[in-house]
């Protein structure tokens, strides 16, 4: 792809040569006015790679320029045109960013050297970026695919900005593992970093294990508790399951991200807190807030960078991956030998959809690697396998009703996430995106349940 590069002069004599000349070395080349102008398209897409800049332009001069480019997260470069004599400014331009700089009246091949020499450097810039954004994921997720490369290139630039980021995508996914990324990716690295699952506790002991209490504050409460934010300040705070948290709690959620401040249960006066908040959710955030089970003020306040982890089945080129590291893990952890990544077994693993994601996919090679011996892996312990749990036959389109269609589906899925889960089910709730009492009852619906299990509330 041509590199885009953004000529801003007064004069349309410059720009018309500079155009000419930089499309003909191959470039993409657009032009501006002026500074106001040229920081007008900056707003817009594709992105720029590079800004030619003249220094002397009405509104918004060269100089100023720079510095409004370089204010911003992922600017591209500035190379600024001057004029003879102009020797000192070029020398403040370069302390203030400026990747380079030429005179007026210029030498085609001048140009053409400091054109090709500073796209050289942004291109190694980008690919460093790139590196550094995979590495930084590598060490918490496996992946080859570009969705999830993307995902890395993401994370390694918003890791260092000190801001809220929501985390979406399926359960299973490795929205913690993302979370972890960008905390080492953060000048917070190494400072607190303290997890909380707002779906773990009812909203009363959520509320004090959040913002801390008061001794004496509730029964139990034998002794005051500053609570996580506080504990996190200076560091990271992780709300996992963010979409669980109940509505008085969001409100006070609110008042601690716009205000920076948290009051412990029972007490009469507030506490600075110092945390960059991340959030993260399997749920529809927007689906949620137009029930009315999510404010809307808090989810604009959480998603100011929103972050989504692809699930297993949009990115089957990670299955081989993940199976190799996941395979090599479990063999070591229980002293088996090793087992190799057959084209039967991968054939097998890539056939499954994998509701439950990367959570699925390892606890399904845990569970065949205790159950298999010799240091071969039987491919019928794995979903859709012989020994697997059957699957019910979906009726024919001819005599099935819809009804009945999405029944059968729905019952095959809790099969596999209750074989993936080893029978677990809290785990195969939280791989379905569900309530275990909800999960029950879809045992039952589907008979499912041991002859006098007692429904759960």
């Amino acid at each position: 792809m041509k590199a885009r590069v953004l000529v801003a002069d007064d004069d349309a004599g410059v720009r018309y040569t500079l155009r000419g000349l930089l499309e003909d070395d191959g470039l993409t080349v657009e032009e501006a006015v002026d500074g106001e102008a040229a920081l007008a398209r900056l707003d817009s897409e594709p992105p720029v790679d590079l800004v030619l800049s003249d220094l002397r332009m009405p509104r918004v001069d060269g100089m100023e320029l720079l510095r409004r480019v370089a204010a911003r997260p992922h600017a591209p470069r500035v190379i600024l045109i001057t004029a003879h004599g102009s020797e000192r400014h070029a020398v403040e331009a370069m302390k203030l960013g400026a990747l380079d700089y030429f005179r007026k009246p210029f030498d085609v091949d001048d140009v053409l050297a400091v054109v090709r020499r500073a796209l050289g450097m942004v291109r190694l810039e980008a690919e460093n970026e790139r590196l550094s954004g995979e590495v930084n994921l590598l060490r918490s997720l496996v992946f080859v695919s570009p969705s999830m490369a993307r995902l890395a290139l993401l994370i390694q630039r918003v890791g260092p900005r000190d801001v809220t980021v929501l985390i979406t995508g399926e359960s299973g996914t490795g929205k913690e593992r993302v979370a972890e990324a960008l905390v080492r990716a953060s000048p917070r690295a190494d400072k607190p970093y303290v997890r909380f699952n707002c779906a773990a506790l009812t909203p009363e002991l959520a509320e004090a294990e959040l913002f801390g209490h008061s001794r004496g504050a509730f029964t139990g409460a034998v002794r005051a508790r500053p609570g996580l934010f506080r504990e996190a300040s200076g560091g990271t705070l992780l709300l996992d399951e963010v979409g669980e948290l109940a509505l008085p709690l969001q409100a006070k959620l609110l008042r601690v991200l716009q205000e920076g401040e948290v009051r412990p249960v029972g007490e009469d006066r507030s506490f600075p807190v110092d945390v960059r908040v991340l959030a993260a959710t399997h749920r529809d955030l927007p689906q949620r807030v137009a029930e009315g089970r999510f404010r809307e003020d808090l989810y604009y306040r959480l998603k100011v960078v929103t972050l989504l982890v692809p699930p297993l089945r949009s990115r089957p080129e990670d299955i081989a991956a993940l199976a190799r590291h996941f395979l090599a893990r479990h063999t070591e952890r229980f002293h088996m030998p090793p087992v190799s990544l057959t084209p039967a077994l991968l054939e097998r693993l890539t056939a499954h959809a994998w509701p439950g994601n990367v959570r699925e996919l390892e606890n399904a090679l845990e569970s065949a690697v205790v159950l298999s011996a010799d240091g071969t892996l039987d491919l019928e312990l794995l979903p859709g396998g012989a020994s697997a749990p059957t699957s019910p036959q979906v009726p024919s389109s001819t005599g099935a009703t819809l009804r009945e269609k999405l029944d059968a589906h729905e019952r095959e899925l809790i099969l596999a996430a209750l074989a993936a889960s080893k029978g677990q089910r809290t785990e195969a709730a939280k791989a379905l995106g569900i309530g275990r009492a909800t999960l029950h009852d879809k045992l039952r619906k589907h008979g499912l349940l041991s002859e006098g299990e007692e429904p759960e509330h």
